[in-house]
């Protein structure tokens, strides 16, 4: 049992969140510019989690991705693709660009409610599929009941399991009930071992706020502070416009620093949002990916 979260300050200042927010939103359009659009477009997750997917799918993800610096040889690519399990050998068969990541959702997702066993195994499988990343969610009824040590314990049984691949571990900001509960969420899935914490499945409304992304990025700082690891942090789901994509960008800016502002540690989940930082780059309209 390791209950190190615990020995954390929980309280969140309401006021401190707000003031930050409200000075961002002021920002997003007096400091857009072309290489913070380009910088974005570097940090997307393109993600299709779609049940109507079929395998293929992954295929077609991956060869767009691979021919993506042929069309367009002074920007930066994607960051990874993000696909359902199933998806995943198709992506890693066509993937060419090695700098791409492939993602896949796990464990359930996006309800978690299954066994442990049966998280794990799918875990596992996927990674032997060719994933270099696991997305998961935490168990929210068991959340939300109180029983932390569980979902830490099994953030940590999953984590153990999948080797060298990347966690990333999904709180569903939208279910929570306040700000200290996403806190604490921050800080029983670090503290467990994820790699990257994540606001949302996008299956849920409301997705990725703002408010969620200062509160969990000021646990990602306090972490930091605590252990000398950097954690990443992944807003995803309702990210559409250039602008949004700008915010989150400024919030981690802002409370984590520039050495944040890299696909290691920084991602942005969505699908739409590619095409409209490129046609915002680009300057015409763009309906690439």
């Amino acid at each position: 049992m390791n209950a190190e979260y615990l020995n954390y300050n929980r309280e969140v200042n309401p006021a401190e969140v707000d003031a930050l927010i409200s000075d961002i939103k002021k920002r997003v359009s007096k400091e857009k510019s072309e290489s913070d659009l380009r910088t974005c477009l570097s940090l997307i997750d393109l993600t299709s989690l779609n049940s109507t997917d079929p395998i293929t799918k992954g295929g077609s993800m991956a060869k767009k991705v691979s021919e993506f610096s042929a069309h367009y040889p002074n920007i930066d690519n994607v960051a990874a693709i993000c696909v359902y399990p199933p998806l995943v050998k198709a992506v890693r068969d066509n993937l060419t660009d090695k700098k791409v990541q492939i993602a896949a959702v796990g464990a359930g997702f996006p309800s978690s409610q299954t066994f442990i066993e049966v998280k794990v195994d799918e875990c596992v499988r996927t990674v032997k599929a060719g994933a270099d990343e696991i997305d998961i969610v935490i168990s929210l009824g068991t959340f939300l009941s109180g029983d932390h040590q569980v979902v830490f314990d099994e953030i940590a049984t999953i984590k153990k399991s999948l080797g060298k691949a990347h966690l990333k571990v999904i709180l569903e900001t939208g279910a929570l009930p306040d700000y200290e509960a996403i806190r604490l969420a921050s800080l029983i899935s670090m503290e467990a071992g994820a790699d990257f914490i994540k606001t949302s499945t996008g299956k849920m409304e409301p997705a990725a706020t703002l408010e969620a992304a200062v509160v969990m990025c000021m646990a990602i700082k306090d972490f930091y502070a605590k252990h000398g690891k950097k954690i990443g942090f992944k807003p995803a789901g309702g990210m559409v416009s250039p602008e949004d994509a700008l915010g989150y960008l400024l919030v981690v800016r802002r409370i984590l620093g520039e050495e944040w502002i890299n696909p290691s540690l920084f991602r942005l989940g969505a699908s739409r949002l590619a095409n409209n930082l490129l046609t915002e780059i680009t300057g015409k309209q763009v309906n690439y990916f």
